[in-house]
């Protein structure tokens, strides 16, 4: 294992280049189960949850090629239906396979996933909705074992709009029997963007970015080439860097058009942001106190919350963040106060009183987003922060060590 060290307390400056969405491109390579010819996919970004979805279809039969951030697979063929405990346990977005699996060659061995402990994350909504459609479905010694002659279209109601349990079904549906709608679906971006790649493919899919969207079943789908959207929560934690260090950084290839919650948030926290079509320019201006409460798209993203923590860090006051997601997604505050932040918790509430300075302190990274908010403490920090397990900011960000030493920050990356 890999830390960082981190020598903060230094002014950023320059340009970075928002990365391909992660989001958006796991639950498109899970997608090319259903495909009957190869795609090209640009834009995907070289992540370790990336290389484990890739090495889960390979172990399936799949054949790929990754590059540049353009990745060529060929899913045609498949030799097996099982996807394993050792993969799938390391990342819970491996669940996206079982619809196409299911919908495509009737039958499908999943294993449980895992993923980052951020709180319980049930497959629930996913298995109810292919049992809806006609799938028999068991449970034996932690794998889901899903078998179907020929899924049927239904309406679908989800008691919460799960963005993987949207997905899922949406891809489960390309291939069956009829129509499919999904109410109460998720809104997020990255479901826009899985439909317009399923689309592109030859799917019958409308209302995507919506509450309901609606799927007409074909035979069969093509393969083609597409690119993945920019990565928002990249761009928003950017933009927490730049506003934390006092810095001014212009960030390129942001998808500003779902970014509206992040831009508003951090305006209100005293930034300067200037927009011009997908470059934001941002620069500090005063440490505001801001209260923020998570929602799903299109309100604040939970995805941000321990980003905007940290920053609020040394606003000149109190901010509440509220988070109705995730249960157990404040495990970076006592690591930030370990650093010489305020922060308390109460309930599903964290109470972030301003500080002047925070200082630099050996800390460990718990999840992906949480890792994020210690470098965010760190760049900002007086003196040198280690950041243990940094395992879990491999997952989700493309070199950001590097990115950041571009900017003229002083992190390193050695061994644990």
């Amino acid at each position: 294992m890999d830390k960082f060290v981190i020598e903060g307390s230094k002014t950023l400056h320059g340009s970075v280049e928002i990365s391909g969405s992660k989001n958006a491109a796991l639950p498109i390579i899970a997608a090319t189960i259903l495909c009957s010819k190869p795609c090209s996919i640009r834009n995907v970004p070289d992540l370790a949850d990336i290389n484990t979805m890739l090495k889960l279809l390979e172990n399936m039969g799949c054949q790929y090629s990754f590059e540049n951030n353009t990745l060529h697979i060929d899913c045609s063929s498949l030799k097996s239906t099982k996807a394993e405990y050792e993969l799938v346990r390391k990342m819970r977005a491996s669940i996206l396979v079982l619809g196409p699996l299911v919908t495509k060659y009737n039958k499908a061995i999943v294993s449980l996933p895992g993923g980052c402990a951020i709180g319980v994350r049930p497959v629930n909504l996913h298995i109810e909705a292919l049992k809806a459609m006609g799938a028999k479905i068991n449970i034996e010694q932690g794998y889901i074992h899903a078998s179907a002659k020929k899924l049927k279209g239904t309406d679908i109601y989800l008691d919460t709009p799960t963005v993987t349990g949207t997905e899922n079904i949406m891809m489960a549906a390309t291939l069956s029997d009829g129509k499919t709608t999904i109410y109460n679906a998720a809104k997020e971006p990255e479901v826009v963007d899985l439909a317009n790649f399923l689309n592109k493919c030859g799917a019958k899919i409308t209302g995507a970015g919506s509450s309901t969207i609606e799927i007409t079943g074909v035979e069969n789908l093509d393969g083609c080439d597409y690119e993945v959207m920019p990565d928002r929560i990249e761009a928003g934690t950017f933009m927490c860097i730049a506003h934390a260090t006092k810095s001014t950084l212009t960030i390129k290839n942001a998808p500003v058009y779902c970014m509206h919650a992040i831009i508003d948030k951090i305006k209100e926290a005293g930034a300067q942001v200037q927009i011009n079509d997908n470059t934001i320019v941002i620069s500090h201006s005063k440490f505001l106190p801001v209260n923020i409460k998570t929602f799903a798209y299109p309100g604040f993203p939970t995805d941000m919350q321990a980003q905007f923590t940290a920053m609020l860090t040394l606003a000149s006051g109190t901010s509440i963040i509220e988070e109705t997601i995730f249960e157990n997604r404040f495990q970076h505050v006592a690591e930030l106060n370990r650093m010489g932040a305020n922060i308390s918790i109460s309930g599903n509430k964290a109470i972030v009183v301003g500080v002047k300075k925070l200082y630099g302190a050996p800390v460990m990274a718990t999840d992906l987003r949480a890792s994020a908010s210690l470098v965010i403490a760190a760049l900002a920090a007086e003196n040198t922060t280690e950041i243990l397990r940094i395992y879990h900011l491999d997952r989700g960000y493309e070199h950001l060590d590097k990115k950041l030493q571009v900017l003229g920050a002083r992190i390193k990356r050695l061994p644990q």
